[in-house]
C-alpha cells in the first residue's frame, strides 16, 4: 500500500520512538510528512520508509531495535525468529566475486538469483537494480551496500529473497566517503511487508567489529553463511 497514510501516534508505534520525537522531527522537516491544520501531521508511508532506509545507517543500535519492533508489531511479523539467513538461498552467496564497477557487481548478483530460478525477468530486475542507484547509492556502511529494487517487485521474481557477494579488492559502488565496496547483500521482496525490516535488521548485524572482520575475511560460503546465522541469533536475543 504505497500511498498508506499514518498519523503521528501511528508513527511513533511504527518507528519505536517517543511520540514528542515524532512531532519534533515532523516539525524541522526531518522527516517527511504533511502539516494538517495548526499542531497535527500526516505521513505517507512508503515516503516515511524510504526516509528511514536512507538515514538508517546513522541510527545507534537501541534506535534500530526500536524499529525492529515496530515493524514486527505493525505487520504482525514473528518477533522471535530469524529474517535474513531463511531468505538467503543455500547457493546464494557469490564468493569471491570477480566484479569491478558498479554495474558488473549488480549484474553478477542479478545472475546469481537468475540460476537458482529466482527471476523471471533478469534484465527488469536488473534495470530496476540499476535505477535504485541512480536515484541513491545503496553503499550506506563502510564496504557494505545494499542493493536493491526502487519497489517491490510481486511479479518479476519467484519469491523474496537475498543474494550476498564479496569481493577481494572492492569496487566503487557511489560510496559517501568514496571508499570501496566489498560486502554486497542484494535484497528483493515480492511487497513492502518485510522489506525495511530486513534492512533494519541486517544494519544490525553489520553494525559490529567482530563480525564484519569474519565476514571480509571469509573465504568459503560456509565461513560466511555461519558468521552471518551466528550474528542474527544475537540480534535476535537483543530484540525479543
Amino acid at each position: 500500500m504505497p500511498y498508506e497514510q499514518m498519523n503521528e501516534r501511528q508513527v511513533a508505534a511504527y518507528l519505536g520512538i517517543d511520540l514528542r520525537e515524532v512531532i519534533r522531527y515532523a516539525a524541522r522537516g526531518t522527516i517527511p510528512a504533511r502539516k494538517v491544520g495548526d499542531e497535527k501531521f500526516v505521513f505517507r508511508k512508503n515516503d516515511l520508509d524510504h526516509w528511514v532506509w536512507v538515514e538508517m545507517h546513522s541510527f545507534d543500535r537501541k534506535k534500530l531495535a526500536g524499529i525492529e519492533r515496530g515493524v514486527f508489531a505493525y505487520h504482525g511479523l514473528a518477533a522471535d525468529e530469524p529474517i535474513v539467513c531463511p531468505l538467503v538461498p543455500e547457493n546464494g552467496f557469490v564468493i569471491p566475486m570477480s566484479a569491478k564497477t558498479r554495474e558488473s557487481a549488480l549484474r553478477t548478483l542479478v545472475e546469481q538469483a537468475e540460476k537458482m530460478d529466482l527471476v523471471y525477468d533478469r534484465d527488469e530486475l536488473l534495470s530496476e537494480m540499476k535505477g535504485r542507484e541512480q536515484l541513491c547509492s545503496t553503499a550506506l556502511l563502510p564496504e557494505v551496500a545494499f542493493p536493491h529494487p526502487r519497489q517491490p517487485l510481486p511479479y518479476d521474481i519467484a519469491k523474496s529473497f537475498i543474494i550476498v557477494g564479496k569481493t577481494d579488492k572492492g569496487v566503487p559502488f557511489g560510496a559517501e566517503n568514496g571508499g570501496l565496496t566489498r560486502l554486497f547483500f542484494m535484497v528483493c521482496c515480492k511487497d513492502d511487508r518485510t522489506h525495511l525490516h530486513v534492512l533494519a535488521r541486517l544494519v544490525r548485524i553489520l553494525d559490529d567489529t567482530p563480525t564484519m572482520a569474519a565476514m571480509l575475511e571469509a573465504e568459503t560460503s560456509e565461513d560466511f553463511a555461519n558468521t552471518l546465522a551466528h550474528r542474527e541469533m544475537e540480534v535476535l536475543r537483543s530484540i525479543i
